[in-house]
């Protein structure tokens, strides 16, 4: 662990100076733009005194960002993997949309994302089976409050299970089979990701959802939308694929995927571009 975190601080390191340094030869000149990065350096700079911000606490952000943003998504998109492998009739229709729009002789493009609406929808049901963080990020209420009928003292750490919300059966049809399907009816179609339904909310919901929603959603999408466009999918001769979970703070399975894949698409430059 110290030298992976090691590892980390070195490569925070060479990004944050190498920034300075472009920050510093730009000073008199109007930069057009500003990243979250430049923001961090400013109020590690003191531009705002009520934030005392060290490059400590700099670098302990950008690895949350790294690390967190990381390993839920490529834990999802395992999950979304193993499903769609448990059922390959799901695989036939990803593909037959993916060679409807994008063909066998182009590149996706992230262009081609908004036509792709099984692809979202197989991105959605991997997250409302399987979201990042099955009991969200902890919540300390500010001062006391009762929600359905239970006092909630100040200063107590709550936990929101968002994995058997999204599997309730009050709330969804067959909630534990995988069906990509479902986001195509009509109530489902108009849930949206935000959080503002709380029948599907994996990023959690208001002020401290994940502030990488967006980016994290469509990441899910593309990158599921490449591996079955560029390849077919087999499990090594003797596999038997399963779904069993082990519990952590991301849930993961507890025996890894291991999948074959076979190039698909007609030409073997397009694999190089």
């Amino acid at each position: 662990m110290k030298k992976l975190m090691s590892f980390f601080d070195q490569i925070f390191t060479t990004i944050l100076d190498q920034r300075i340094e472009i920050n510093k030869a730009a000073e008199g000149g109007a930069k057009e733009t500003k990243d979250f990065l430049d923001i961090l350096l400013q109020l590690h700079n003191g531009s705002d005194p009520k934030i005392q911000l060290t490059m400590s606490h700099v670098k302990a952000l950008l690895l949350d960002l790294a690390v967190g943003g990381t390993e839920t998504t490529s834990t999802t998109t395992e999950w979304a993997m193993s499903e769609m492998l448990m059922k390959p009739e799901t695989i036939k229709k990803a593909q037959e949309e993916l060679d409807s729009v994008v063909g066998k002789d182009n590149i996706l493009l992230e262009s081609h994302l908004p036509q792709l609406p099984y692809i979202e929808g197989v991105a959605r049901e991997a997250l409302r089976l399987h979201p990042g963080l099955a009991l969200l990020i902890p919540h300390v209420p500010s001062v006391p409050a009762t929600v359905a009928g239970y006092h909630i003292p100040k200063g107590a750490r709550v936990f929101i299970n968002v994995w058997a919300i999204q599997r309730d059966p009050s709330f969804w049809e067959n909630p534990n089979e995988f069906m990509p399907e479902r986001w195509f009816s009509t109530s489902n179609g108009k849930l949206d990701i935000k959080g503002s339904d709380f029948r599907f909310f994996p990023f959690g919901s208001g002020r401290r959802s994940c502030a990488g929603l967006n980016l994290a959603e469509r990441m899910l999408t593309i990158i599921l939308a490449s591996f079955f466009h560029s390849f077919e999918w087999s499990l090594p001769e003797g596999t038997k694929l399963d779904l069993e979970e082990k519990f952590g703070l991301v849930i993961k399975r507890r025996n890894p995927l291991v999948a074959i894949p076979t190039p698909r698409l007609s030409k073997a430059e397009l694999y190089a571009a």
